[in-house]
């Protein structure tokens, strides 16, 4: 089988139990584990340590489509696969050991809300950090940590403090039930606690100047180019499975007072148009950008700033207005829309969640614009 007709197989059944992710507000065991086993987790696993390794564009597009499933189901596939691909960055025995085997279920925040001290040939490790999606379900997680000496940050030549990502047993994490929110409810984003952890420095990489121990072109895409776009992915699918909502309900909802339905309806015609025509602008724009980026990565080519602030500039974008599309079709279906038992409700929360990640949020225009002004710029975080 492979993945994409394994992906095929699952979809009707993430999306049966979308309710009951929600209600249980963390992905169901024996749900993560059937996506483990389609290969979701594992599709930026280099092969040589047993991942599917796949293209960018192949692997956005199957976050695509399991978050038009289940937007809760689309953002665990993209942080367990995001995750996961610190993999091509680590010894390949230590890969093989963390994230070689298929029933591995993957998360992590990189986020440095973490303090890591020096000890033998690893670190001593403490945090609590939070939006630990998918955590539940893990085995393994990693954490952002600054690296710290004599009780003091040790920091890089742009000023921000050094960290590493360390990666960790989820067995020897607290996981805080935490999460009661707005949207993406299914996500369970709760806290993770590590309390005196030891990591061996082995287990642990910096997203800002560890070198790539994988050859593929996958591995020279930036790590949070790689992240917003997996936001992106999800949102995209959010929003198309919302408008596909709005237009089965418009159908046969005749409003009060009308004789004609929903679809009937000049403005909302009108209105539906517009919002899939921002649509397919949107992740046009996120397919263009990706195209023109792998094919550098495949020349051998380190992605320049331009090209990784244009990748940033697609996802937030594609994020934000997958947002607008999500309320539109959210006002469009009018009274109905407000009840639990309408997936418009959900799909309008979970897209306006989502766009409250750091990697898409409003900043990230003040950085891109930067780039596009020629300004120097501080490329690290793009």
């Amino acid at each position: 089988m492979s993945l994409q007709s394994d992906v095929a197989a699952l979809l009707p059944v993430i999306a049966a139990r979308a309710a009951e992710t929600e209600q249980a507000r963390r992905l169901p065991a024996d749900l993560a584990a059937q996506m483990a086993a389609a290969g979701l987790f594992h599709m930026m696993v280099p092969r040589d340590v047993g991942g599917l390794e796949c293209d960018a564009w192949t692997a956005l597009q199957v976050m695509e489509q399991v978050g038009a499933a289940d937007a809760a189901a689309g953002w665990c596939t993209m942080i367990g696969s995001t995750s996961a691909y610190k993999a091509g960055f680590i010894e390949k025995s230590v890969a093989r050991e963390v994230y070689g085997a298929r029933t591995g279920v993957f998360g992590g925040v990189f986020a440095p809300m973490g303090r890591a001290v020096e000890e033998d040939d690893g670190y001593r490790v403490n945090g609590r950090w939070a939006w630990a999606s998918g955590s539940a379900n893990c085995t393994w997680l990693a954490g952002g940590a600054v690296i710290m000496a004599d009780g003091k940050p040790l920091m890089l030549d742009n000023g921000s403090p050094d960290s590493r990502m360390v990666i960790f047993p989820a067995a020897e994490a607290e996981l805080l039930d935490t999460w009661h929110s707005s949207g993406l409810c299914g996500t369970g984003s709760g806290d993770m606690v590590g309390t005196d952890l030891f990591v061996p420095a082995s287990h642990s990489v910096s997203l800002m100047h560890s070198a790539p121990t994988a050859d593929g072109a996958l591995y020279r895409f930036p790590t949070f180019g790689l992240l917003s776009l997996g936001i992106a992915a999800v949102a995209l699918g959010n929003a198309r499975a919302a408008i596909a909502d709005l237009v089965a309900l418009a159908a046969g909802k005749k409003p009060t007072g009308g004789r004609r339905t929903l679809a009937e309806r000049g403005m909302a015609q009108a209105d539906l148009a517009r919002a899939s025509a921002g649509l397919n602008a949107a992740r046009a724009y996120v397919q263009d950008v990706v195209g023109r980026a792998w094919a550098e990565a495949e020349a051998g080519d380190d992605l320049g700033t331009e090209t990784r602030a244009q990748l940033r500039l697609a996802a937030t974008h594609a994020t934000r207005t997958s947002a607008e599309v999500a309320r539109s079709m959210y006002d469009i279906a009018g009274g109905d829309s407000v009840f639990l038992s309408s997936p418009l409700q959900r799909r309008f929360r979970d897209a306006h969640t989502m766009t409250q990640h750091m990697m898409v949020n409003g900043s990230t225009y003040e950085l891109t614009g930067r780039v596009l002004f020629g300004l120097p710029t501080d490329a690290t975080f793009i």
